[in-house]
């Protein structure tokens, strides 16, 4: 009995490690979802990670026609973190500036105010 239950048990396993990873679709998804993202916040060609990250995404999708779908994933879930990257460097990029252009109202309305004085 302990034989045929390890017998089961072993070629469950063998069978498990025989079956492909799925077809990443939803995560090419997410990472073209991303990189839209990252354009529409104002990143550009300029910015490194999202040419990387359109790279990577090239990359997964030719590896998704190869079917070598977890190089597929890979990648696609790499495009997505340096498209979101581009994005979050943008936006800091735009805060900073405004924080600047507040600070220099701030300095400007302190001047006025010493000169009503």
């Amino acid at each position: 009995m302990i034989n045929r239950t390890l017998c089961i048990g072993l070629s469950l396993l063998a069978l498990s490690g025989c079956a492909s990873d799925p077809a990443p679709v939803e995560q090419l998804r997410l990472a073209d979802q991303a990189l839209t993202q990252a354009k529409a916040v104002g990143a550009h060609e300029q910015i490194a990670e999202l040419k990387l990250a359109e790279d990577k995404l090239a990359q997964a999708q030719a590896a998704m026609s190869d079917e070598e779908f977890k190089q597929a994933r890979l990648l696609a879930e790499q495009a997505e973190l340096d498209a979101r990257l581009a994005e979050a460097r943008v936006l800091s990029e735009k805060s900073q500036a405004q924080l600047l252009d507040l600070n220099n109202r701030i300095d400007r309305l302190r001047k006025q105010l010493g000169e009503l004085q």
